[in-house]
């Protein structure tokens, strides 16, 4: 579903992404963390294509991101980690602004929205305007929009900001069905038991290169650690302290 080829992106001298080559299967919860500054948001800014490469490509189920844009950008819901919303719109209105862009039929979008609005606990503040939203709510609509096309691919950076309790395991309960259904989940955060949780396979990304992929009992063979978490893992191949 996803290949990265090569990829990099320089800001000037800085190489904020580094010959990236990575490949994640269709129906996959593919976890991608690493320390601040380490490339991540810039990774997801290029796979969801709001971002140029300096150097490679972004392939999206066999679509070339750079040669075919809005084809390829037809198959991601992308979940950014600072969502930006037309605060003067109501809930409901920019949902259906969302649908114009994705060109999405009124009956598919009554029924979906529905669905999602009751799913994410926004159905009673649905008319109301955005700007009214708390933190969370606002995150809970944008994840609302990201599925209402019913993506194959969902890229979410930091999916958990601002969730309570509550909200945080129902989008891991969320994941988790949606990857039983085939969906592909591309999802880069700080919360390692999160990734530790639900992730089927683990990329770690240092200073721009990925150093290590795999499942949990993979990573822990490449950092020749034993009986051990992933932030112990996670500490050993970025070569940090470990916080006391």
């Amino acid at each position: 579903m996803i290949d990265l080829i090569n990829l990099s992106k320089h800001f000037g001298n800085i190489k904020a992404v580094d010959r990236l080559n990575l490949s994640v299967s269709s129906g996959e919860l593919f976890g991608f963390i690493g320390p601040n500054g380490a490339g991540k948001t810039t990774t997801i800014q290029m796979i969801g294509g709001l971002l140029a490469p300096s150097e490679g490509s972004v392939m999206i189920d066999g679509i070339d991101m750079a040669k075919e844009p809005e084809k390829a950008k037809r198959k991601i819901g992308l979940i950014p980690d600072r969502p930006f919303l037309y605060e003067k719109l109501t809930g409901i209105e920019f949902l259906k602004f969302t649908a114009d862009l994705y060109e999405i039929g009124e009956e598919v979008f009554l029924e979906n929205t529905e669905k999602l609005l009751n799913m994410f606990s926004l159905i009673d503040r649905a008319h109301e305007l955005i700007e009214s939203y708390s933190h969370g709510m606002k995150q809970r609509l944008i994840m609302s929009a990201a599925l209402l096309h019913n993506p194959p691919l969902i890229v979410v950076d930091e999916p958990m900001v601002g969730l309570d309790p509550k909200g945080i395991k129902m989008v891991k309960n969320l994941f988790r069905s949606l990857v039983k259904k085939g969906t592909t989940i591309f999802m880069s955060t700080h919360t390692l038991r999160l990734a530790e949780d639900v992730c089927d396979r683990i990329g770690i990304i240092n200073n721009g290169k990925l150093i290590a992929t795999g499942t949990i009992n993979e990573l822990k063979h490449t950092a020749q650690i034993g009986e051990a978490d992933l932030e112990r893992v996670f500490f050993q191949l970025t070569e940090e302290e470990i916080p006391l």
